[in-house]
């Protein structure tokens, strides 16, 4: 008697594993975006209100 598994049962193990495998990567990479989009947006909003308090503490040319 062999003590292999059958193949039917390792198979669906195999794809159980790689469809959770799966989801995990694609819970980092929705977090990753997530994230880097929020600091984008910050960024974004600073790069704004800098540009905007730069042209007005200028004193204007004469």
């Amino acid at each position: 008697m062999s003590q292999t598994t059958p193949m039917r049962k390792r198979h669906r193990f195999n794809t159980r594993m790689t469809r959770i495998i799966l989801l995990i990567s694609f819970l980092f990479f929705f977090g990753r975006f997530v994230y880097s989009s929020i600091g984008a947006w910050y960024h974004h909003q600073d790069k704004i209100q800098s540009q905007q308090t730069s042209l007005t503490v200028e004193p204007p040319e004469r």
